[in-house]
């Protein structure tokens, strides 16, 4: 998978609220299958599905322990999307207050409408 497409599908994994919400509790700890599926209101085929796409991506790495299938967090994935994240974290956050001040000193009060 070219670095670009490997983005691409680590994006795609994470614009689902149900996967990350998956790769929240995978924080923790491996976790089984079954108890991944625990608090979700789907089949646990749908949650399969959301495996599939999370081990596509690299979040995730899946392995068999005798009947058991297992889930653990790949936090390494991540580090080609963060770096690209911090990619915009060059430009200064907008302070909020300052920008009112000066909209208030700029503008002309307005009247009040009735």
């Amino acid at each position: 998978m070219t670095p670009t497409a490997s983005l691409d599908a680590v994006f795609a994994a994470l614009a689902d609220p149900t996967r990350r919400a998956i790769l929240s509790m995978l924080l923790e700890d491996d976790m089984a299958v079954t108890d991944v599926a625990e608090p979700f209101d789907m089949s646990l085929a749908a949650i399969s599905k959301h495996l599939v796409i999370l081990t596509r991506a690299g979040l995730i790495s899946q392995e068999k322990r005798g009947r058991v299938k297992w889930c653990k967090l790949e936090p390494d994935a991540l580090r080609a999307a963060s770096v690209w994240m911090q990619g915009f974290g060059q430009f200064e956050p907008v302070n909020l207050d300052a920008f009112e001040r000066f909209l208030a000193t700029e503008l002309p009060e307005q009247p009040e409408r009735e």
